[in-house]
């Protein structure tokens, strides 16, 4: 029989601290707080009642609940008065000397029969366990902020913690109505071990200045549906906090894609934490405020489009496959006219169909009307032969991911097209500079990384190589405007912005299965529930598809030669295995029978 818990205390009442309480006492516990002065009770007090007001005015709470639920919580700057509590969790400060000095003394307190557990987000739950006479009850209890929102719990077991303990606490995670996720004592746990590398390298591509802020954060925002952009995300954290967790990852794994980049020491040292201390990778209107302010770095309204860029009338798509059709449905929407190029009469036959199925639907959904649809569809007109691409103003290249196919459409197009005409490729993850180079024009060639389905994804990566014009850029930035997206800028090498981000994320989670850490459904749930990602990274990988995963990762890591990057061996046998995700019905999980 599972033991009871009735009485809890909370150690540290800080923003985390403060969170965890009220989920307490909301689930009808008693809670006794603890903080080491009446200023740190008067901060935990106001935080509770705003936290409890707020919940009363979005109708979560009644004026009778709300009053209840902070007339269980005990506010006491004294440890002794932990003394009957049946479970003690705390959330001071990350550092270790803190946490196993107060473990050490809350032990002498409590009755030996307590649960201790930290929600440290990062350091050994072992070596506080061992400051203590009752190591075996010692777990990691690892609520996510805002503990009253968050769902997910991470439970830590060490090697040592008794196995009826883990059962116990994970039935009463259960019981707060939050999904506890039980696994092993590691730097990171599931969530921060997967999320602090991607975020890392997010600040070391800002650091390298590869791409602004403003691009990175709105990359992985609409290019993968992510809440926050990662550069937002560590001012949310606070740029001490991610440095700390970091560290003590590093240190313990030795992973250079853990290993802090400098920017973070740099702007601790300059008092730049994040929201805060009101200033971090962006400027807040006051610390501890989430409203971002422009400073000096702040672009200016049409500065990310570009000033005079050389119009664009008629569009050339060479290509009739997926990618390519979304991509003309889309400027034939935008009122552009479209030449596209297939192989052969069959090709456009199936393209065109394709697209007049597609924009039926969107009537049909009433996002079009049927006027609309007719004018678009008569737009374009499809070809087999280069040479009817002669007027077109830009032309885009959508075929497949094969460098030297690439470079033949690019040749053939550098003969047809006119004097000015700007050359796109639609290629995520092979250099634009190597079509570049097979034409007689470098300067007008860049990159038009559109997102699939082109219809629906509203980013699009505009690639500048190093021959890239400025003018040409700005030609790219402004079609995208044109067409309702989102352009962010980037420099030319592989994975750009995000694919160099996502890849190596998910090859860090199939590395964590592979090492049998935690089952890939307990690492999508952390990361779903926990992260509030739309997709955990095995239902990822196993909708873009093992084997195109494969090839990115293989190519960033023939980029970048780090380590880190280099693709997990489960990866590749179940690529060698033919498994290779929803396409073949087995890839991590297997869909032949759902």
């Amino acid at each position: 029989m599972a033991r009871e818990f009735e009485v809890v205390g909370v150690v540290g009442l800080g923003t985390m601290g403060a969170g965890i309480a009220e989920v307490f006492a909301r689930n009808g516990l008693r809670v006794i707080g603890v903080e080491q002065d009446a200023a740190g009770l008067d901060r935990a007090k106001a935080h509770l009642e705003a936290s409890t007001s707020r919940a009363l005015d979005r109708g979560k709470l009644g004026e009778d609940e709300a009053k209840a639920l902070l007339d269980r919580i005990t506010l006491t700057s004294d440890l002794k008065d932990l003394a009957e509590v049946d479970l003690v969790i705390e959330a001071v400060p990350e550092r270790l000397e803190l946490k196993t000095s107060l473990f050490a003394e809350v032990d002498k307190i409590v009755r030996p029969d307590v649960v201790l557990a930290s929600n440290t987000s990062s350091l050994s739950v072992t070596e506080l366990s061992v400051r203590t006479g009752r190591p075996s009850r010692v777990v990691g209890m690892h609520f996510f902020n805002p503990a009253p929102v968050q769902q997910l719990v991470e439970l830590v077991r060490t090697v040592v913690t008794e196995q009826d303990v883990v059962d116990d606490m994970a039935e009463f995670v259960r019981g707060l109505g939050k999904i506890p996720v039980v696994i092993g004592d590691r730097a990171g746990f599931i969530a921060n071990a997967l999320l602090f590398g991607y975020l890392n390298q997010a600040a070391k591509m800002y650091e390298e200045r590869y791409a602004s802020r403003e691009d990175i954060d709105a990359a992985m925002r609409f290019g993968c549906g992510y809440p926050m952009g990662p550069l937002a995300l560590l001012d949310l954290i606070g740029l001490d906090t991610a440095y700390e967790i970091l560290t003590t990852m590093y240190n313990q794994s030795r992973n250079l894609m853990h290993a802090p980049t400098p920017v973070f020491k740099q702007m601790m040292t300059a008092g730049l934490l994040g929201r805060k201390s009101g200033r971090g990778f962006y400027t807040y209107d006051n610390p501890n405020s989430s409203k971002v302010v422009p400073d000096a770095i702040t672009p200016k309204p049409g500065e990310t489009v570009g000033g005079d860029a050389r119009s664009v009338a008629t569009v050339g798509v060479v290509g009739t496959g997926t990618m390519a059709t979304g991509i003309v449905e889309v400027l034939a929407k935008a009122g552009l006219d479209v030449v596209v190029r297939g192989r052969s009469e069959g090709k456009n036959e199936a393209a065109r169909t394709t697209l007049k199925r597609s924009l039926d639907k969107s009537v049909v959904r009433g996002r079009l009307s049927e006027e609309d649809r007719d004018a678009a569809f008569g737009r374009v007109r499809a070809t087999t032969d280069f040479e009817d691409l002669a007027g077109c103003d830009l032309v885009i290249e959508a075929v497949a991911e094969e460098l030297d196919v690439k470079r033949a459409v690019f040749g053939a197009l550098d003969e047809v097209c006119k004097p000015g005409a700007i050359l796109a490729t639609t290629t995520s993850s092979l250099p634009v500079i190597e079509c570049a180079a097979a034409t007689s024009r470098p300067g007008d060639v860049l990159g038009l990384h559109f997102f699939n389905p082109a219809q629906a994804m509203k980013l699009v990566e505009v690639v500048s190589t190093i021959a890239t014009s400025p003018e040409v850029a700005a030609v790219g930035r402004q079609l995208c405007a044109t067409l309702g997206k989102h352009a962010v800028s980037c420099g030319d090498r592989a994975g750009f912005i995000v694919n160099a981000l996502l890849f190596p994320y998910l090859n860090d989670a199939v590395k964590m299965l592979e090492a049998h850490y935690a089952s890939a459904d307990d690492i999508d749930a952390a990361m779903k529930t926990g992260c509030a990602l739309p997709m955990g990274p095995f239902e990822l990988l196993d909708v873009v598809g093992l084997d195109v995963s494969l090839a990115i990762e293989r190519t960033l890591y023939q980029e970048f030669r780090t380590s880190g990057f280099a693709p997990a061996p489960l990866l590749e046998h179940l690529v060698t295995a033919g498994r290779l995700g929803r396409k073949t019905g087995q890839g991590f999980r297997d869909y032949a029978s759902r």
